[in-house]
């Protein structure tokens, strides 16, 4: 027998890669699926809900026998999502913002078989950012061009350095997808 296939509801190379980990053979569909927030939707809820609208969309036009997974990252300041800079200027008034504090970055998914079963997981690290200055900010988003990231950083290079600490259950989690998780489910 063979095992169901597997789709990644996503276009991130991130997740890509992350998902090529497990060994498993899967394809990537892009989910169409408009990423803004309802109005006072908080971050983890938002989450949530793109997760699970990425795996519902892709899985709606996949065959029988077909598992999709949707996946979903937030940046939390206070309670605020922080999207993707999607440009320079941006990212550094991101960075700016989150010098010095603790930002909570909101990391879901949601597992959808073609008969409807929905599995899903959510996954919350906290990073504390050390206070940036403006040479530094500018250095690092020059040298990495984080801009399609929620945070304005890439923890697997060189945004580490920003962080006094990290606190997860799963590091995967802060690259864009829970490897820990997605095995699980």
């Amino acid at each position: 027998m063979n095992p169901p296939r597997l789709v990644l509801a996503s276009t991130s190379p991130y997740r890509r890669e992350l998902l090529a980990r497990l060994g498993l053979p899967f394809e990537a569909i892009a989910p169409g699926v408009e990423e803004d927030a309802a109005p006072g939707e908080p971050p983890a809820r938002l989450a949530a809900r793109l997760a699970a609208s990425k795996a519902a969309a892709v899985a709606a036009a996949q065959p029988d026998g077909c598992w999709v997974l949707g996946s979903d990252q937030v940046a939390d300041l206070d309670g605020q999502p922080l999207g993707k800079p999607g440009r320079r200027e941006a990212a550094i008034a991101q960075l700016h913002a989150m010098s010095g504090r603790r930002v909570r970055f909101h990391t879901a998914i949601a597992l959808q078989a073609s008969d409807g079963t929905l599995l899903e997981s959510l996954d919350t690290t906290t990073v504390v950012l050390r206070t940036l200055r403006e040479p530094e900010i500018e250095r690092y988003v020059d040298a990495e061009r984080p801009f399609d990231c929620a945070g304005s950083f890439k923890v697997e290079g060189l945004g580490i350095s920003l962080f006094e600490a990290v606190d997860n259950r799963d590091p995967t989690a802060l690259v864009g997808l829970p490897l820990i998780a997605t095995a699980a489910l």
